[in-house]
């Protein structure tokens, strides 16, 4: 077997994205569509600490393997959506640390859950880049399967202070046809959900969900996925 075709089924196996090569169509590309491509934008930026990091991928982690974000993915027209998980910091760090994988099932989702608690912070720590975070996810979505809705969910706990103006990178990313969808925890600023909602989300049915500190991350990161996975309209 041709070793490009051996790796492009191994990534397959693994749930892995397969990077096609120049003039190649992407691996996903030729799979049937899901009901949502998902982008966890996880803050790795100086405000967050070691706890605190923690905290954010427990919570992830957890909400997969909860029964009700579960069933909700199953019970989508296509019964399946995509997630990639990256993380972030200034306007020069960003990383993805699970490339597209596709959740179908409850191993699916396990599985998932399990990475995504697990995961160290692999990035150095830095200011609060919002709007590059939100370009660099934008540029990953060519990658990912076809998909009813695109979805960009960013958690932070503070302002944009580099990198562009995130009122503009907002709007460059929605005018692609993506969603911006936010998580503000206010253990240091008590209204950033109000500059969120003015400056960062964006798109068919955004919102932001506002979690009084990272203790409380876990059931707001539950309640986030579960109405990003349903659709616009649900509360």
């Amino acid at each position: 077997m041709p070793i490009r075709r051996l790796l492009a089924l191994l990534c397959l196996l693994l749930g892995l994205t397969w990077v096609a090569g120049p003039g190649r169509t992407p691996l996903y590309a030729q799979q049937p569509e899901v009901d949502l491509a998902l982008i966890l934008a996880i803050d790795c930026s100086f405000s967050v600490d070691a706890n605190e990091f923690r905290l954010q991928m427990q919570g992830l982690g957890d909400a997969f393997r909860r029964p009700e974000v579960k069933e909700a993915i199953t019970k989508g027209p296509n019964g399946r959506i995509a997630v990639l998980a990256m993380q972030w910091s200034d306007e020069a760090n960003q990383m993805v640390i699970i490339p597209w994988m596709i959740i179908a099932n409850e191993k699916d989702a396990d599985r998932l859950g399990a990475s995504l608690a697990e995961i160290p912070r692999r990035l150095a720590e830095g200011g609060t880049s919002i709007s590059m975070a939100l370009e660099y996810a934008a540029a990953l979505f060519p990658q990912a399967p076809p998909s009813l809705r695109q979805v960009i969910d960013v958690s932070s706990d503070g302002r944009n202070n580099i990198g562009p103006p995130v009122a503009l990178s907002r709007n460059k990313v929605v005018k692609m046809g993506i969603t911006i969808n936010a998580l503000t925890i206010l253990n240091e600023w008590p209204t950033l959900d109000k500059y969120f909602e003015e400056n960062v989300v964006g798109g068919q049915g955004n919102f932001v969900i506002p979690a009084d500190d990272y203790a409380a991350y876990t059931q707001a990161i539950y309640k986030k996925l579960l109405r990003e996975i349903t659709g616009p309209g649900i509360s």
